[in-house]
């Protein structure tokens, strides 16, 4: 064992550990930590390995289901049964902090990261989906984060040959100087070739492979769990740097070796804490022990020394638990694909992580007590007094004969504008299985071995969520399901990344505990298993938190090619309804905030029953074919809804709304969810009511497809009236335009 160093408190607190957690760790060594193991301690008990602050309320979200096939938490990512021997596995995480610091490196590493996770497994990565949030986008800042952001997404994404497919883009003054990067992936396997993280089998060998280790990423685990702060950018060496093209060999060379009969027994991910978290987790989760020497750990840096190596967060590498006697085959597999592939250690019956070099034990800690006994706390919690004074909604102005310039602004706003100039630098046709293309309610797969489609989905508004936490997460849950119902899937899967500020706060962690409450109890009225995701705290700056942003990621199955949905008017004559009738409320909308200047609730009432039978609704009507499209309104209501059908349908349509006691502005861009626009073939009208009917939907009649107008009037007054190739341009250009805005 190397020799022990005076512990002083800087050098604990440096560590991101208290003293009390201090204490704790020599209660496990029955002795002073040394240096190496306390920068192990340090990395596993951080909030984004440990998940020390948020691990007791995750436990109250409904994991199980018919489908699953492994639940959250048990491995890197969860599995789901979709019929006939196949599986998908899919994850959502974040990547914030060094996106913030490092745009291009952090948002590529953090691709390559989900993907390791989903391949880890055994599944071919076949899809991606990124989740951004970031300032106001007339900001120079904002845009330097974008363009680096944006970059890096599809610099990772297109080398390696993983098409991103969909998203959602957001831009709020909260997320000036602490964007967030969420970043998904899908896979897909025979059920027969899922492969566990566990290490076991006394002997077995330990294997390091894919690139070599170097310094970068140190302690890139505890530079996630802290707040950024204004000297947050002399720890760019907390960020790493990424490699597709070598992460793709690595994809290769790990599906091939899989599939060889029984010569994997487990295989681990080295991201956050690298090298420290794949043994001990492997370890764990085994009940067994590791034991690796660092001198036979390949690395591309001279001198590094034991610290550095285990907690160095080096990209695209893996650990690789084989079964004994099979060293060769391993050794021959990443030979071809021209990988590293070192012998460093085996597995133990000892329960202990051992780390080495050149023979001398350095480190010697109990694998459980850096996984399964890492402290957990319950914070205190405390409703914002702010939510009084939000949820105060002061005298509208009054109302207007005609709102087509307002339109025209909500639909040049960035939140609502076309996100074009992101995913046209996205490759979303590589391996030729995307069906729908992004900018619809959900892109939608095809699998082509397994003969099935699912659509998928990434959504929250952060706004909602600030001004009312778990109404406004039921919100995002809802929205993000009932977009896979729209397009013609069951949902069958939930993924969450939850970011949110420093849990310390008693107020921050009062709104992390009204998100998890309310996807637990959407997640059981859907009927949808959350099969696991990632938490990011501490998403605060000197100029403030975030809006608390829980995104949500879900996956559904559509029965068959004919059910496919999209948002597009399809036919002239084509009769328009809106499904769940007319909402009261404006507060918490795009119009609101952008048009008014008032960014203030309350948020309008949601009903969780009422959501339910609405999706079970739509997706029956789609599955009779009944459904020409169908299209969600949600930011910017239902004017920006009809305007985004007639723009992508390139016809106009012509909707007359009785008087129902609300404002104009209220009817048109009042952002009340539980609302499908859809339309119909007049043929198939009287069946379409029925089926509502027999539902107990709500549904309004509201006008007919054709044309090259868009005109809706209210009460006999047209309150809208615009060629849909006059809404097109703004909507169109507005994020480009903001970009080519000079420094």
């Amino acid at each position: 064992m190397s020799s022990l160093m005076m512990m002083t408190e800087d050098i604990i607190t440096q560590h991101g550990l208290t003293l009390e957690e201090y204490d704790r760790i020599k209660v496990f060594l029955g002795r002073e930590p040394n240096f190496l193991e306390l920068g192990l301690f340090s990395v596993m008990w951080s909030e984004h390995c440990g998940y020390k602050n948020s691990k007791l309320e995750l436990k109250k979200l409904p994991t199980t289901g018919s489908g699953i096939l492994i639940k959250a938490g048990e491995e890197n990512a969860g599995a789901i049964d979709i019929g006939d021997d196949w599986c998908i596995v899919f994850k959502m995480e974040s990547h914030n902090h060094p996106s913030a610091i490092e745009p291009f490196q952090g948002a590529a590493t953090g691709v390559g990261g989900i993907i390791r996770d989903i391949f880890t497994m055994g599944a071919r990565p076949i899809a991606l989906m990124d989740s951004l949030r970031f300032g106001r986008l007339d900001e120079a800042k904002t845009r330097s984060l974008m363009t680096g952001v944006v970059s890096g997404i599809a610099h990772y994404g297109n080398c390696i040959g993983i098409p991103t497919v969909g998203g959602e883009v957001y831009f709020e003054e909260s997320y000036s100087t602490n964007p967030l990067v969420n970043v998904f992936c899908l896979g897909i396997a025979r059920k027969k070739d899922l492969v566990k993280g566990k290490a076991v089998g006394m002997g077995n060998p330990v294997f390091y492979v894919g690139s070599s280790t170097g310094r970068d990423g140190i302690h890139g685990a505890t530079f996630a769990s802290d707040e950024l702060t204004e000297k947050s950018h002399e720890d760019r060496p907390s960020v790493q740097t990424a490699d597709p093209f070598m992460e793709k060999l690595l994809v290769e060379a790990c599906l091939e070796l899989f599939k060889k009969p029984g010569c994997v027994v487990g295989v681990q991910d080295m991201g956050a804490a690298g090298l420290t978290c794949s043994t001990c987790e492997t370890a764990s989760r085994g009940n067994s022990g590791i034991e690796i020497d660092v001198e036979l750990v390949p690395r591309r840096e001279t001198g590094m020394n034991p610290y550095e190596i285990m907690l160095s967060e080096s990209q695209e590498r893996m650990l690789v638990i084989a079964q004994k006697g099979k060293e060769d085959e391993v050794l021959k597999t990443f030979e071809k694909w021209g990988l590293h592939a070192a012998l460093v250690g085996h597995v133990t019956d000892t329960g202990r992580m051992v780390v080495k070099e050149k023979g001398k034990v350095v480190a010697d800690v109990p694998s459980k007590a850096l996984t399964d006994e890492a402290p957990l706390y319950k914070r205190p919690a405390k409703r914002p007094a702010y939510l009084d004074e939000v949820n105060r909604l002061p005298d509208l102005s009054p109302e207007k004969s005609n709102y087509t310039n307002e339109l025209l602004q909500l639909l040049s706003e960035p939140n609502i504008a076309s996100k074009q100039w992101v995913y046209e630098q996205y490759d979303h046709m590589v391996m030729d299985n995307t069906v729908v293309l992004p900018g619809s309610d959900a892109a939608v797969l095809r699998l082509k071995e397994a003969g099935k489609y699912l659509a998928m989905s990434s959504d929250c508004n952060g706004r909602y969520c600030y001004l009312d936490a778990y109404q406004g997460t039921l919100m995002a849950v809802a929205e993000c399901a009932r977009n896979v119902v729209i397009s013609g899937g069951r949902p069958v899967g939930l993924t969450d990344c939850l970011n949110f500020g420093n849990p310390l706060k008693p107020e921050s962690f009062w709104m992390l505990q009204k998100a998890i409450e309310a996807i637990r109890d959407a997640c059981l009225k859907f009927e949808i298993p959350v099969t696991g995701g990632n938490v990011s705290l501490y998403n605060e700056s000197p100029q403030g938190a975030i809006f608390p942003t829980p995104t949500m990621g879900v996956v559904g199955l559509i029965q068959k090619e004919s059910d496919i949905t999209t948002l597009s008017f399809k036919e002239e004559g084509d009769l328009i309804f809106l499904t769940g009738g007319f909402g009261k409320g404006l507060g918490g909308s795009e119009y609101l905030w952008r048009v008014l200047d008032i960014q203030k609730g309350p948020l309008p009432a949601f009903d969780l029953d009422e959501e339910w039978k609405l999706q079970k609704f739509i997706l029956k009507a789609i599955q009779k074919g009944w459904l020409q499209s169908a299209h969600d309104t949600s930011e910017g209501g239902l004017a920006v809804a009809l305007a985004e059908c007639a723009m992508q349908g390139k016809k106009g349509a012509l909707c007359e709304l009785k008087t129902s006691g609300l404002r104009g502005d209220e009817i048109l861009f009042g952002e009340s969810p539980s609302r499908v626009v859809v339309t119909v073939k007049p043929q198939l009208k009287d069946d379409f009511i029925k089926l509502a009917q027999d539902f107990d939907a709500n549904i309004v009649q509201m006008g007919m497809v054709g044309g090259t107008q868009l005109k809706i009037s209210y009460g006999g007054k047209l309150l809208i009236d615009s060629k849909w190739q006059e809404l097109e341009k703004p909507w169109r250009t507005a994020i480009e335009n903001g970009m080519k805005m000079s420094v």
